[in-house]
């Protein structure tokens, strides 16, 4: 008796086994694309912006950064100012839109442990987009700074984040044109 339960139960498992497997391997539909959420209506038609330095981390001026800890904020409003579709204005009471700029520097590993096989957080450039007359976030994009050996490369990629991120802003708010239909 014991050797047909011994066996029933091993029937059981290489059945049960067996239709995992095949469950496993058996493709799986695609999930849908979700079409794409709306913007919020006061992005698309501000005029006016007022951008906020929310400042820098510590530690990454003068190394691994040449300038000032106001450097990102400098880049990005001259990028806005590049665009040409927004006046600039010198109070947020004044603008449509608030947007707040922030250098980050996150922490690496609290211990130096390294074990966890987890890279350090790189730097990031970050902008906020806020309803002037709310205050709430309407948007929010950040980049990161990706690494470098040296002081040069470092500031070349630190511009290149800058230029990623005003890209990304100048494409949330420029209406892409229509896709051609068939």
């Amino acid at each position: 008796m014991h050797a047909f339960r011994f066996g029933s139960r091993l029937a059981l498992a290489a059945l049960f086994l067996g239709s995992s497997l095949a469950s496993a391997q058996a493709p799986s539909p695609a999930p849908a694309a979700a079409p794409p959420a709306p913007v919020p209506p006061a992005i698309l038609t501000a005029k006016k912006l007022f951008l906020a330095n929310d400042g820098a981390d510590a530690g990454l001026f003068p190394h691994p950064f040449s300038g000032s800890t106001s450097r990102g904020y400098d880049e990005f409003y001259a990028a806005l100012r590049a665009m040409g579709r927004y006046e600039l204005v010198s109070s947020p009471s004044q603008a449509d839109l608030v947007l707040e700029f922030r250098l980050l520097a996150p922490l690496g590993p609290t211990n130096g442990d390294k074990s966890n096989g987890a890279p350090d957080p790189l730097p990031a450039v970050r902008v906020r987009i806020y309803d002037a007359q709310s205050h709430f976030v309407l948007w929010a994009f950040s980049e990161e700074v990706e690494g470098a050996l040296t002081q040069q490369p470092h500031d070349r990629k630190f511009d290149e984040a800058i230029a990623r991120l005003a890209k990304d802003f100048q494409n949330l708010t420029v209406p892409s044109p229509a896709a051609p239909q068939p």
